[in-house]
């Protein structure tokens, strides 16, 4: 999931579209993005559309493929990835919602229960180059799993790391935020990535105020 684009329900949008230079970003971070982005597969390849299989090996070679994963995380500038993400269909995910936050991964992730109460957002995905829609998730969620030496965890989360969990989840299922946002939003992201060019929602019109 990009942390470009992003924001949670009450909170202005985190960044730039991926593609413009973000504030404060050198050039040696520049290239170690672009160079995480290239082994990151896009729209249009069909493993983004293909269901995972549980992960049944836990030991070294899965500790080394999470280190991997979070490395090209952080380095694409992201908040969350899916191993589909980089052409290999396990149920295996790695997220980081916040800077200051720990890097976490989750093997067989399962959304055990989420909330009634659901929040939009703006998101934007690194297997989608500058695009940005609104999406409506559950607010809270609980998800199990296995931790990387197969033991299970239960993660409690709330805003932007409920969403980052669903949207990673929803990779593993091959769902994109395509099929979460709003049919005219779709269009509109659609034909910018058969364009190439970039897409977000438009900004909501101020109401007007009422005349004295």
């Amino acid at each position: 999931m990009s942390e470009t684009g992003e924001m949670t329900a009450t909170e202005e949008p985190q960044g730039q579209l991926e593609g413009v230079r973000p504030d404060g970003v050198s050039e040696e971070e520049l290239r170690r993005r672009d160079e995480a982005l290239a082994e990151i597969r896009t729209f249009g390849d069909p493993v983004l559309r293909s269901r995972a299989s549980a992960v049944r090996d836990f030991g070294p070679e899965l500790e080394r493929e999470v280190d991997r994963m979070v490395g090209l995380m952080r380095n694409a500038m992201g908040v969350g990835l899916a191993a589909t993400q980089l052409g290999t269909l396990r149920r295996l995910l790695v997220f980081q919602a916040g800077p200051d936050a720990t890097p976490t991964a989750v093997a067989n992730p399962v959304i055990e229960w989420s909330s009634d109460e659901l929040a939009t957002a703006a998101e934007g995905c690194l297997s989608l180059p500058r695009i940005v829609v609104d999406v409506e998730r559950p607010l809270h969620v609980r998800v199990t799993g296995d931790d990387v030496r197969g033991e299970p965890i239960v993660i409690e989360a709330s805003g932007l790391e409920a969403r980052v969990l669903q949207h990673e989840v929803d990779h593993l299922d091959g769902v994109l935020i395509l099929d979460r946002t709003a049919r005219d939003q779709r269009k509109g992201a659609m034909r910018a990535l058969r364009e190439g060019t970039s897409f977000s929602p438009e900004p909501e019109p101020e109401d007007e105020p009422e005349p004295e």
